[in-house]
């Protein structure tokens, strides 16, 4: 409970329900250890994620009235990728206070961008539960710079960008990824996600993070089509 105070301390928000902040905190190893599966902070990070997503989108459709959406698109996923909030969740020592397992306390879990990229979205949408949209979106702000105009682009191909670009100029088609399996204990789990173009498979990926895998699957995806990603 310490612990959870100095955080509610550091991100300026004190929670209503301590359960929510205590599980946004909780990684798989951590409540696996104590045949809890539900009580990590997966889910948590699931929500986080969207709300995540249209909080920055609302604050570039807003403020960068003369930005085209292909520009938009390109700057969000540059604020809501794992390197981002990897950044973000180092801003308020995230690593910190987070509850792992042995395994992955061992092996340098507290740093790990994914995990702390994860734990991060798990906060944003616990604070969203606790205290609503309006809560969560005070919450995001803070970490957003202020001249995105000139905020930089990743340094990395974003390859789903690059796909769903390429597929949004079909209004009929859809683009969705879907996580098919885990593999490895909770200290080195690799997941596996394919995309799907109308429900028909068209990539896969392995990685250690669910966003890396997305990642991988929308670059094999674009190697299908000929697109020569780098």
């Amino acid at each position: 409970m310490e612990d959870i105070e100095k955080f509610e301390s550091v991100i300026g928000y004190t929670f209503k329900d301590k359960k929510l902040i205590h599980q946004a905190l909780s990684h798989s190893s951590y409540a696996n250890e104590r045949k809890n599966p539900g009580g990590s902070n997966e889910r948590l990070e699931f929500l986080g994620d969207s709300v995540l997503s249209i909080v920055v989108s609302e604050h570039l459709y807003t403020h960068l009235t003369h930005i085209a959406e292909g520009e938009l698109t390109k700057l969000r996923a540059s604020l809501v990728c794992e390197k981002s909030l990897h950044v973000f969740a180092q801003q308020i020592q995230l690593g910190k206070y987070l509850l792992l397992g042995k395994g992955e306390e061992n092996t340098g879990g507290r740093e790990r961008p994914s995990i702390l990229a994860d734990a991060f979205e798990a906060v944003i949408a616990a604070v969203y539960l606790d205290g609503g949209l309006e809560a969560a979106r005070k919450h995001i702000l803070r970490f957003l710079p202020e001249d995105l105009q000139h905020q930089k682009k990743p340094a990395f191909n974003d390859f789903k960008t690059i796909l769903q670009e390429i597929v949004q100029k079909n209004p009929e088609e859809k683009v969705e990824y879907n996580l098919v399996g885990e593999e490895g204990p909770d200290h080195n789990k690799r997941f596996v996600v394919e995309v799907c173009l109308n429900s028909n498979v068209i990539g896969r990926g392995k990685g250690r993070s669910k966003k890396e895998a997305e990642q991988l699957a929308a670059k094999e995806a674009l190697e299908l089509m000929g697109y020569e990603a780098q």
